[in-house]
Formats: structure tokens, C-alpha cells, sequence
């Protein structure tokens, strides 16, 4: 292992500890957030411009480093900043994190990965570059598929870094929207069970596989075509 991947999962490791070992989930609850929230706004007030920078950096290294809290924040972006401003900020913090874990996973395992599973890796990676934005479309409005999770895994194919940057901005929009909305509504929130239904979550899943049926539908039909001619 080289010095540089040495030192940036030093830098890591040194993050996600400060993160354990100062109980910083505790920042990131419903709870808390509704108790905070005058203190915010108050404080949003007083300082309209350091506010949301401060709240896009922590929202980056929150999502960069996988650590929990994504969801906390997306409604605290929605509480603090409103529907308009807050899916815009959040949309680009989320997706600037989101490339940062994918880059950093890339960085650290795809190498010695394609090495031990170089076969694996090829179908998969195969398929990645024929179809790779349409399953991560997918992937990203499928709330049933874990954020950090999806960033890490595409890190280890050889997708390319614009392809993920941009499917995963408008990918992840439609779920932004709806925890954003859910966040200028806080104090009506008991729990985030509270703001998906079986209903949101079954359209978002229709909409997110459409795309990759329409595409495999339209091949399907050209080829048939160029058999039967």
C-alpha cells in the first residue's frame, strides 16, 4: 500500500473517531434538531451567508466520511433555508459528498480489488459502462438502497466521476425534495418513519427503473428489427 492511501485512511480513521468518541450521533437526531431549531434559525438571522456554507461543509464530510446524519440534515436544510434554497444546497453538499466517498473508495480498493477479482470485476464493469448511469439513476431513488453504500460500491467500478457526479445530482433530487418539503414542516415530524409511505416509496421506484426498461425495450426492439430484415 502506498504512502498516500496510508495516509488518507489515517486521516480517515482520525475523522470517524473525533466523530465516535465525542458522541457526535447525538447531534444528528430528530429530537435534537426540533430542539434546536429557533437556535438555528435565530442564528441563520444574525449570519445569512456564514450559515450556509458552514452547514453545506458539514453536510459534505458528514456524507464524504459514510458517517450517519445525511437524512438530519437534509431536514435541517429544509427548516433553516425553506423549500427552494434548502434542495439547493443540500443537492449540491449531498452530491460533492457523495463523489468524495465514491473517489476516496476508488482511490483506496479498486486497485487491489481488480487485482484478486479481476474476472468479477470485468462483467460487472461491463455492464457499468453499457448501463452504468441507468442503474444508478435507479439506485438513487430507491430509498431502500443506503446512501453511503451506493457511493462506495460505484467507487470500485470503473464508472466515470461526471457520470456519477450528475446521475447522483438529479437521481438523488426527487428524495431531497420530499425530506426538504418534510423539513419546513419540523415540529409536525414525530419520526422519519413519518415522512415516506409503501406509496412514495413504490413511485419512486417506478420512476427510478423506467428509464433502464425504456432503454432495454428500445434495444430489444432494434435488434428484432435488424432480424427480421
Amino acid at each position: 500500500m502506498t504512502t498516500s492511501k496510508i495516509q488518507l485512511i489515517a486521516i480517515i480513521a482520525f475523522l470517524v473517531a473525533l466523530f465516535i468518541y465525542f458522541d457526535l450521533s447525538n447531534y444528528f437526531t430528530l429530537a435534537y434538531l426540533q430542539s434546536q431549531q429557533e437556535a438555528f434559525a435565530n442564528y441563520y438571522s444574525a449570519h445569512p451567508i456564514l450559515t450556509p456554507l458552514a452547514y453545506g461543509v458539514i453536510y459534505i464530510v458528514v456524507t464524504g466520511l459514510s458517517l450517519p446524519g445525511a437524512t438530519i440534515m437534509t431536514l435541517a436544510g429544509g427548516a433553516l433555508f425553506g423549500l427552494l434554497w434548502g434542495t439547493i444546497i443540500v443537492s449540491i453538499a449531498s452530491t460533492i459528498g457523495a463523489t468524495l466517498a465514491f473517489l476516496a473508495a476508488r482511490f483506496l480498493f479498486r486497485e487491489s480489488l481488480e487485482r484478486k477479482f479481476a474476472n468479477q470485476l470485468r462483467l460487472i464493469n461491463d455492464g457499468i459502462e453499457k448501463d452504468g448511469g441507468y442503474y444508478l439513476f435507479t439506485l438513487r431513488l430507491v430509498p431502500l438502497f443506503p446512501f453511503f453504500a451506493i457511493n462506495l460500491v460505484m467507487g470500485l467500478t470503473k464508472m466515470q466521476v461526471t457520470t456519477f457526479f450528475w446521475v447522483s445530482q438529479i437521481g438523488m433530487l426527487a428524495g431531497t425534495l420530499v425530506y426538504v418539503n418534510a423539513g419546513t414542516q419540523l415540529a409536525t415530524i414525530k419520526s422519519l418513519s413519518d415522512i415516506t409511505s409503501p406509496l412514495l416509496i413504490g413511485s419512486f421506484v417506478l420512476l427510478g427503473i423506467f428509464p433502464l426498461i425504456a432503454k432495454k425495450y428500445v434495444e430489444y426492439r432494434a435488434h428484432d428489427k435488424k432480424n427480421n430484415t
